[in-house]
């Protein structure tokens, strides 16, 4: 639901961090999936959080030294094309839906971005991302180095928005987290659906329809990003995606999957028996990758950094596996020697927000940055041993890893995914209904 009020306290921080000087952000492109077949439209996530506005061929300019500092472009109404692509919000709406203090058509950009960006020290721009835009910007530029003759001055450096806007993003609003745990809510039905429905002789991909059937019947525009539901070896690969296996009597069920609601992702993963039970090994790492977890959430605290949330887990996994004879300790040579690393080769957090990789710096002046109320962060350890692994057969071809959502507080970390069963006794009760 488009909130005026929150947006707009969004380009206050943002117009005061950028003084002097001009943003400008274009909408996220159409892409072609074949052919004339598009892929599925989302928004540029800085544009859409800066201004709620999803419309494709559009472009924000706000201008810290304008007293109409909210600029947008926008594209026209067009009665024959709205037909076939449903209803434009135009120039009218930009300004009477969205808050614009300005709006024209996209076909008058050329004509009017260099009288926004002339008479100012800096533009925020990210070079690079586009670069069929990168030449639109440069040519309005252009445009006004000519004006040299006239008083105009054109601005001394492009600066990365990065820097201002990801910084707004990396703290969470009230209204950010209340559609965070709408998405996690969803995903929680999901992830339960998927465990009491998940048996021997189904294939990934049935599985994987429970989880998007769910995040659309609830609300969710989308998966946040495309669900992994790996079964028996293929839970020892962290990106898989072909979700085509037919699952076996014995085999654990990986599943990472999160929705997206109002633009915001979450992101869990759970690991399940299908047949209802785990056996004494697949328990054992099991019990060990949540041990990890939770020594990880507990750390999960503001002052506190993602190495030492990482470290608390390598430390568990580290001297689980040496109790396991998986690898050679001690411990601490072990660690040191990162033997751990052919069983969790992966960091244990991420920010979350807007993207499921959300954006916001990991380092500040070289050193790793502390954690702050407001940042939400997975915690996601894991363990993945190949079935050529040169272990003991009973561990070999298990995949294990548990994820949930955390939201940093000025106390105990609060995870927001924690209705989501994970601890051993409450998957083997929900699975062994399938079963």
């Amino acid at each position: 639901m488009h909130n005026e009020s929150e947006f707009k306290q969004r380009r206050e921080r943002v117009l005061a961090a950028i003084h002097p000087g001009v943003l400008v952000i274009p909408a996220a492109a159409l892409a072609i999936r074949n052919n004339d077949v598009e892929h599925e439209y989302r928004q540029d996530s800085d544009f859409f959080y800066l201004t709620g506005f999803d419309e494709p061929e559009s472009v924000l300019v706000l201008n810290s030294q304008s007293d109409q500092p909210f600029t947008l472009f926008v594209r026209a109404r067009d009665p024959e094309r709205e037909v076939w692509d449903g209803a434009r919000a135009g120039v009218e709406g930009a300004v009477g839906e969205f808050g614009a203090d300005v709006a024209f058509t996209i076909g008058d950009l050329a004509l009017k971005l260099p009288d926004a960006l002339q008479n100012t020290e800096r533009v925020f721009y990210r070079l690079g991302k586009n670069r069929s835009f990168d030449d639109t910007l440069l040519s309005a530029l252009d445009r006004v180095r000519a004006r040299a003759r006239l008083g105009a001055t054109c601005p001394n450096s492009i600066v990365d928005p990065s820097t201002v806007v990801h910084e707004a993003r990396l703290k969470k609003s009230e209204l950010e987290l209340s559609a965070m745990r709408r998405a996690i809510d969803i995903t929680r039905d999901a992830h339960v659906a998927a465990m009491a429905g998940a048996t021997p002789g189904m294939y990934e991909y049935e599985v994987e329809a429970i989880l998007r059937g769910i995040f659309r019947r609830f609300g969710s525009e989308r998966p946040a990003y495309s669900p992994i539901v790996g079964s028996g070896p293929n839970a020892t690969v962290l990106h898989y995606h072909r979700n085509d296996r037919r699952m076996e009597d014995g085999d654990l069920l990986l599943i990472d999957a999160g929705c997206e609601f109002d633009y915001y992702a979450s992101d869990v993963t759970r690991t399940f028996p299908v047949s209802g039970r785990f056996t004494p090994a697949q328990r054992a790492i099991y019990q060990l990758v949540l041990d990890a977890q939770l020594a990880s959430i507990d750390l999960t605290r503001a002052g506190r950094t993602f190495d030492e949330v990482h470290a608390a887990s390598v430390e568990v996994i580290t001297r689980g596996l040496c109790a396991l004879g998986i690898i050679e300790g001690p411990v601490d040579t072990a660690i040191s020697e990162l033997r751990y690393k052919p069983y969790y080769m992966h960091k244990t957090s991420h920010y979350l927000g807007m993207d499921v990789h959300d954006v916001g710096s990991y380092f500040i002046a070289g050193k790793p940055r502390r954690l702050e109320p407001g940042m939400v962060i997975t915690v996601e350890p894991g363990i993945y041993i190949a079935s050529n692994a040169p272990v003991a057969e009973e561990y070999r071809g298990i995949g294990i890893r548990i994820e949930d959502d955390v939201l940093v507080t000025d106390g105990q970390a609060v995870v927001l995914s924690d209705a989501i069963p994970k601890r051993v006794d409450e998957i083997e009760r929900l699975c062994s209904r399938a079963a």
